[in-house]
């Protein structure tokens, strides 16, 4: 199959095809309104577009199919957009649990602001996106979702070809780093708060749980025989037990930084109903297998990591940096004061990580 499919590529390159006519995304379909929390589009984040206005910053509802799976995105067009024009893109994903309405539709957003066309996307298996089982979360596909959102741009009316970027956030910094290393449509990656998602399901957060490694697997083993015999599927959160307030109150304070403000930021503040943090436990037998900074030295272009300065997550940050021998051209940003989820949305915060990025992908693209 797999000399089939070379050979294919090979005539139709030969033939004088181009490059978008072998791409797995191929075209792009208009969604509907989803409205949510009375916005038009379900957007939670402060200052979202309500409404598409001539000569604006707009929003662009589309789907696509990857891989067989129909993709839910965002796509959004610089003030006074022009197809006919060409503009710098970018493709930005979202954490682990999240969507494209919370941060990363923010990023994109302000990044669009800034002159670029952004797009926002689902995870396959996630969100408003297809894919069967609900939840999946498995590098190959994660990975691969970054790369079809560089198909689209490829395709995208007013995109110039030759100057596209990449942001991820959290567990979608993780998988841009992975993305980055094979994707050489790109010219510049930058992630914030970086979540590499292997090594924490592997060690535990903070390397919390690395003596529990065999175990963990042994019960990833056992929910995916489980599924296979027509038994239930399990997820993260199946055998959880549910807290009263006061032990939810208990386990916060005294919780990492990451899960005290993940529960205010998922939970209260920017909630929206296809954001879930729970994930398929079968996942974990791909996931543990998995680091974010294997081969991060094939990552030959521009590099940007940013995390706040007192994020109990900048281990994952310092060490891929460290890692990335790949490009002279790197650097670890920090933002004073800020943990990991109040980078998404802190305004302070996110007005520093914007400027720095509008610095880096300006110079790079």
């Amino acid at each position: 199959m797999r000399i089939l499919i070379i050979s294919a590529v090979l005539l139709l390159v030969m033939s004088g095809a181009s490059f978008a006519d072998i791409m797995p995304v191929k075209s792009f379909t208009p969604r509907g309104p989803s409205t949510h929390n009375a916005n038009t589009w379900g957007l939670v984040y402060s200052g979202a577009i309500t409404e598409n206005v001539p000569g604006k910053v707009n929003i662009h509802p589309i789907t696509y199919e990857l891989n067989g799976i129909t993709i839910a995105a965002n796509v959004y067009t610089p003030a006074g957009y022009d197809p006919a024009k060409k503009y710098p893109a970018l493709t930005v994903a979202h954490p682990n649990g999240g969507v494209k309405e919370q941060v990363s539709g923010l990023f994109a957003q302000k990044l669009a602001e800034a002159g670029y066309i952004t797009v926002a996307a689902d995870a396959a298996f996630q969100g408003a996106s297809g894919g069967q089982p609900r939840h999946t979360d498995i590098p190959f596909f994660r990975t691969e979702d970054i790369h079809g959102m560089v198909d689209l741009l490829m395709i995208y009316p007013g995109v110039d070809v030759n100057r596209i970027g990449m942001l991820g956030i959290c567990g979608g910094g993780g998988y841009t780093i992975n993305a980055a290393k094979s994707e050489k449509r790109v010219k510049a990656v930058a992630t914030l708060s970086m979540f590499n998602t292997g090594r924490v399901r592997r060690e535990g957060y903070m390397s919390s749980a690395v003596k529990a490694v065999q175990d963990t697997l042994a019960k990833s083993s056992a929910a995916r025989a489980q599924t296979v015999s027509g038994g239930e599927l399990l997820y993260s959160d199946s055998n959880a037990p549910k807290l009263t307030d006061e032990q939810m109150k208990a386990y916060l304070d005294n919780a990492p930084d990451l899960y005290k403000d993940g529960y205010e930021y998922y939970g209260v503040t920017h909630t929206h109903p296809n954001s879930s943090g729970r994930y398929a436990l079968s996942s974990l037998m791909e996931l543990m297998t998995w680091d974010a900074t294997d081969n991060i030295q094939l990552i030959n272009v521009p590099l940007l990591m940013m995390g706040g300065s007192i994020s109990d997550s900048l281990y994952m940050s310092e060490d891929a940096i460290e890692k990335a021998t790949g490009t002279s051209d790197k650097e670890l940003f920090i933002i004073k004061g800020a943990t990991h989820i109040k980078t998404y949305y802190v305004p302070e915060y996110v007005e520093q990580e914007v400027n720095k990025l509008k610095e880096f992908f300006g110079r790079t693209l």
